[in-house]
């Protein structure tokens, strides 16, 4: 087993911590913990997103750089006479990547309970039901319970948050790291790192680290955190698709685990801003760098959001491409995860007033 060095000791606190959209609360205090000893102050917004901010020229530009705390999950809906659960996905799920895996349910009071999702047994399905893939209308949580009474007492109700259960892994490749909830604490984690390596560095702006609170329902938290902060520039910092794995053609997805952070040029809910993502082109290439160019025609990131704060704001999505997105066990690189945090960094160090103005208005 692999030694964890205090990153991966990060990394594993926050993959593990527990935090569907609307219940952000245990990796909200995770972050807290570690971006506090490099923060000037720590705020939250009405929905629970957490800004961190530390001042290098308090009259220079806002410089927002936001991952999201919340994971893809599932609530309990309701519990039946014989103790199953009935759940509602929270946030995007492919019924193939469910069935016959393992959840954690998380009670008002904080227990939590163990249980899997299941469904009819194959064995009495016609054969042409088998080929399809189960409807996830039709699949349930089994806790164990023999009654609804039984899980009432355990403290299940309507309402409660179940997550993914995974422990996170150094694989035999120990770059390639494995884990839940990838998306999006790997941002957050960015986020940390940025601030700091921003220690002791003299910078002419003011930088805010931004866990956001529900970006999984609709890029929520981003608009309000942003709403608060007023931001001149916004980098969000979410995963993007790994094309290197079997199947996917390089019609589909380009981006490779290793081969840098990917800088996302379109999506479903932004177009980048052409200015911002020169720089950001510039900068990697001045630096050594390596980063890849990513499109996403369906889907968002937080970007999507404080781009259309206030009056506009010049923003950026920086990706890092991770397999097996939206399921309970994710792949990364290591050096993707270093990469964009020495990115962010000196793309910061160039953003004073004079540059953030002639990004804006050139």
């Amino acid at each position: 087993m692999t030694k964890l060095d205090d990153t991966l000791t990060m990394l594993k606190e926050l993959t593990d911590a527990k935090g569907i959209p609307g219940n952000e609360r245990e990796p909200r205090e995770v972050m807290k913990k570690y971006i506090e000893p490099f923060s000037d102050k720590i705020e939250q917004d009405g929905l629970g997103s957490l800004i961190a901010s530390k001042t290098g020229d308090e009259n220079g530009p806002k410089i927002m750089v936001a991952g999201h705390l919340d994971e893809v999950g599932f609530m309990v809906s309701k519990i039946d006479d014989k103790g199953f659960l009935s759940f509602q996905t929270v946030g995007g799920w492919w019924s193939q990547v469910m069935l016959a895996q393992r959840v954690t349910i998380v009670t008002r009071s904080g227990d939590t309970v163990t249980g899997v999702i299941g469904s009819k047994p194959p064995h009495i399905l016609s054969p042409e039901a088998r080929k399809k893939p189960v409807d996830i209308k039709d699949m349930f949580i089994d806790v164990g319970a023999t009654s609804k009474e039984e899980a009432k007492k355990w403290g299940i109700l309507p309402g409660d948050m179940v997550v993914p259960y995974f422990e996170f892994t150094v694989m035999n490749n120990e770059k390639l790291l494995l884990a839940k909830a990838w998306d999006n604490r790997i941002g957050v984690a960015i986020a940390i790192d940025v601030l700091k390596g921003l220690k002791d560095v003299k910078h002419s702006n003011v930088v805010f680290g931004v866990g956001a609170a529900q970006e999984e329902v609709g890029l929520r938290g981003a608009r309000t955190a942003a709403t608060k902060i007023q931001p001149d520039i916004g980098i969000a910092v979410d995963v993007g698709i790994a094309g290197d794995t079997p199947g996917i053609t390089s019609k589909e997805a380009t981006g490779k685990m290793g081969d840098g952070p990917q800088i996302l040029l379109f999506d479903a809910s932004m177009v980048s801003h052409k200015g911002l993502r020169d720089l950001v082109v510039d900068t990697a290439e001045e630096n050594n760098i390596p980063y890849q160019f990513e499109t996403i025609p369906g889907g968002g990131t937080d970007a999507g959001s404080i781009h259309i704060t206030g009056t506009g704001v010049p923003s950026l999505a920086i990706c890092i491409p991770t397999r097996y997105i939206h399921s309970h066990a994710g792949i990364l690189h290591r050096d993707d995860y270093e990469n964009t945090v020495k990115l962010i960094i000196a793309v910061i160090k160039k953003l004073d007033r004079e540059t953030v103005n002639k990004i804006t208005f050139e």
